[in-house]
């Protein structure tokens, strides 16, 4: 049975571990390996700090976090369509 992946909502990363946020609105603490955040460490978590953080990092060239786990033809563009398909 193939492991469940989980799409980070800041810059649409599929294959966080666990949801960022469970039950009760109860934060991971998981930090995403390509824009480097964590969920539940700031407390302005949410839409809207999602999308600040996001235009921060896409601003400064979207750096991976984890640079060794970078796909080798990894496209912005193309992970970010993944926040469309996160609301369908």
């Amino acid at each position: 049975m193939r492991e469940k992946k989980y799409i980070c909502p800041v810059c649409g990363f599929d294959g966080l571990k666990e949801p960022p946020y469970g039950e009760s609105n109860i934060p991971s603490y998981e930090i995403c390996p390509c824009c480097g955040f964590e969920f539940g460490f700031d407390v302005a978590d949410g839409r809207e700090a999602f999308a600040v953080f996001r235009k921060r990092w896409l601003a400064n060239g979207a750096p991976w976090f984890l640079a060794k786990v970078k796909p080798e033809k990894w496209v912005v563009e193309k992970q970010l369509g993944n926040l469309n398909r996160e609301k369908a």
